[in-house]
C-alpha cells in the first residue's frame, strides 16, 4: 500500500468507495486547513467532504450530512503494515542541553 490516501473514500461499508484496509490505517482529513473528525467521505479531485450533521439520523438509520466545499487534505495516521516507520533524531538533538546553574 502506498503512503498516499485514495482519492476518494467512505467509511460506509456498502459504498463502492469504502477501503477497510485505507481505514484500518486512520486516515485524517484537512479541509481548508482545519482538521474535521466527523467525515463520512471525501473526495480530493472534486474538492468536497461529506460530514456528519449532528447526531441527526436518516430514516434508514445512516447519519444525515452535509457536503463541505474546499481544498480536500487526506493523511495516513499509521505507516503501512510492513513499512518501516520514519527514523526518528537522537535523544541529544530532540532536547536542547539544560544551562548550567551558577552556584
Amino acid at each position: 500500500m502506498t503512503d498516499t490516501p485514495p482519492d476518494r473514500l467512505s467509511v460506509n461499508p456498502r459504498s463502492p468507495y469504502h477501503d477497510a484496509e485505507a481505514l484500518a490505517r486512520g486516515v485524517g482529513i484537512r479541509l481548508n486547513g482545519v482538521e474535521k473528525t466527523t467525515v463520512e467521505e471525501y473526495c480530493v479531485s472534486e474538492g468536497w467532504v461529506r460530514v456528519a450533521a449532528g447526531r441527526s439520523l436518516d430514516r434508514k438509520g445512516n447519519p444525515m450530512t452535509l457536503k463541505l466545499q474546499g481544498k480536500v487534505e487526506p493523511y495516513f495516521e499509521r505507516p503501512a503494515a510492513g513499512a518501516e516507520a520514519a527514523p526518528e533524531a537522537p535523544a541529544s538533538a530532540a532536547a536542547p542541553a539544560a544551562p548550567a546553574a551558577d552556584e
